[in-house]
């Protein structure tokens, strides 16, 4: 009897942690690249520090249409996000020529906010993560 009731607590456990297992996702390099530039320039142009996105929006659109035209890995659905990734690379390279124009910070600002909304809009409606 104690080896059925071993027995089926191990079936139990086993049942319980596979569909967790199931749901982790591949990383997507490109996604998380281009993740990594969004937070390294947004979070500071939040503070009013626009120095990080002046420099480095070049590399913010090379990453963007990296991005675009990568391969998505198994459980994410790049079909649903194709519209928004080209959105994102034409976001990306307005802001670059809104930078080498001289915009004002303000105006740089709201064309990252809105790129940064764009960014998590992408992610959760290709893969259902949340906002951080």
């Amino acid at each position: 009897m104690k080896k059925l009731v071993t027995l089926a607590f191990a079936l139990a456990a086993l049942f319980l942690v596979r569909p967790a297992a199931a749901q982790e996702k591949a990383k997507w390099a490109e996604k998380d690249a281009f993740h990594e530039i969004m937070s390294k320039t947004f979070h500071p142009a939040e503070e009013g520090k626009f120095e990080p996105i002046k420099t480095r929006i070049g590399e913010m659109v090379e990453r963007a249409t990296a991005w675009k035209q990568s391969t998505a890995p198994a459980g994410y659905d790049k079909k649903a996000i194709k519209k928004e990734l080209g959105e994102l690379v034409k976001g990306a390279k307005k802001l670059n020529k809104l930078i080498k124009n001289n915009g004002t910070d303000n105006d740089i600002k709201t064309q990252l906010v809105e790129l940064h909304d764009l960014f998590h809009k992408i992610t959760e409606k290709c893969s259902g993560e949340e906002k951080h």
